[in-house]
């Protein structure tokens, strides 16, 4: 693969891939320690959601103009040794089991995150070619992928051998081998700071409100690339529903005595889809184009969430999460490939800086109202039931707008 052969995106992938596994592995087994110890409150496992996702809310102002305008890669770097120091906070609060305590920790260590994201996406664009990104793409689908096979199985073993604070420490192990490595790579100047050198104490609110509204500006001025950012609020709607489903299907469904087991199935599963997914996502792309692998991906996905909901057999269940995870990885290649594409390198973090909120809006409303109505008003059924017509929603949008669009729209939109 030609990508592997650029040595500061190999740094930067194995730094992303050692802080997700440790995310991974800490999320999972936090949710397995609420799931256990407040059993009779499920809430607590969507709240514990919620604070990986609120932040964005809070900080989306800042986070892309700060990548814009300062060093990304001391922004990144800086990220991990933060969230490292923020870790072991958490570790003292779950010895102590302040549950409101941990639930505020994650929330500020989740703030620090959002910084994280837009800083490595601008140092990834500056250092591949335009005609790469839809390779690295799909090889951060089969990680993800990867992530999906053991993830929820390493969790579990992880707290039932190791306990929540042991799979906690793995997590914070893992920042600090990010921040290392991040800290070691050499990379040039307009990369690190395509804006040229701004100072934190020079920004002022003016100056930071004012280069948010350009992102919008930006975004706005590009038909195609607005289309694309206006389903992130949906997309996040489905991701925050998503996010405590499977556990949830198993938990009250499917098997309630059993759900460790079977949730990391699901996971497993899901993570085979991925990765299929992800080996058949260029190709399909290549040989048909990105609006029908788009289109046609999340209309199938709707229709197999819909499916989901009515299956009462487990490996009938798992199965179609099976095909679910092959039909949403080239999804998610054209998205990513796409946006960069579209993005002059010195408005990636704006861009972004509008892109995380509305995804994270989606998700946050999603989980309040399923904290709200689960499971007193509503089951399980009903919730895959709202996800596929969300999804059935986003694809006819996306028929309608994008096949106009994408043979009008040049491939970047520069600055003006």
């Amino acid at each position: 693969m030609t990508i592997l052969k650029n040595p500061l995106f190999v740094r930067l992938f194995i730094a992303n891939f050692a802080s997700q596994l440790g995310t991974v592995v800490g999320n999972m087994a936090f949710a397995f320690y609420l799931l256990d110890r407040f059993s009779t409150k499920p809430y607590y496992t969507t709240l514990a959601e919620l604070m990986y996702a609120l932040p964005t809310l809070v900080v989306f102002l800042f986070v892309g103009v700060l990548a814009d305008r300062l060093d990304r890669k001391r922004i990144a770097a800086n990220c991990d040794w933060i969230r490292a120091g923020l870790t072991a906070l958490l570790l003292v609060t779950l010895h102590y089991q302040f549950i409101v305590a941990a639930f505020a920790v994650l929330f500020l260590r989740s703030a620090v995150s959002k910084f994280f994201s837009p800083a490595e996406a601008g140092l990834l664009q500056g250092i591949m070619e335009k005609d790469l990104y839809t390779q690295a793409a799909g090889l951060n689908q089969t990680v993800m992928g990867l992530f999906m096979l053991f993830g929820m199985g390493l969790g579990s073993l992880t707290y039932h051998y190791l306990g929540i604070e042991g799979a906690v420490l793995i997590d914070g192990i893992s920042f600090l081998l990010s921040g290392a490595l991040i800290a070691s790579c050499r990379f040039a100047t307009e990369v690190r700071m395509p804006n040229g050198q701004t100072s934190l104490r020079g920004l002022r609110f003016r100056q930071v409100t004012a280069d948010f509204a350009e992102g919008y500006r930006y975004i706005r001025r590009s038909r195609l690339l607005l289309a694309l950012v206006m389903g992130f609020v949906l997309f996040g709607f489905v991701n925050g529903v998503f996010s405590v489903l499977p556990i949830f299907t198993m938990k009250y469904k499917l098997s309630p005595a059993h759900y460790q087991k079977y949730s990391a199935l699901i996971t497993i599963f899901l993570g085979i889809g991925f990765l299929v997914g992800s080996t058949l996502g260029s190709f399909l792309i290549q040989k048909l184009n990105r609006v029908i692998v788009l289109v046609g991906g999340l209309l199938l996905t709707g229709m197999l969430s819909v499916v989901l909901g009515i299956t009462s057999e487990m490996w009938m269940y798992l199965s179609l999460v099976l095909l679910t995870g092959a039909i949403i990885a080239p999804v998610n290649i054209v998205i990513g490939g796409w946006i960069p594409e579209l993005v002059d390198p010195s408005n990636m973090g704006r861009v972004n800086a509008w892109n995380d909120p509305l995804l994270m809006l989606g998700q946050s409303l999603s989980l309040a109202i399923v904290a709200i109505v689960f499971p007193n008003l509503i089951n399980v059924d009903v919730l895959y039931m709202v996800v596929g017509m969300i999804i059935f929603v986003v694809s006819v949008f996306y028929g309608v707008t994008l096949p106009t669009l994408s043979r009008k729209q040049p491939e970047i939109h520069v600055n003006s």
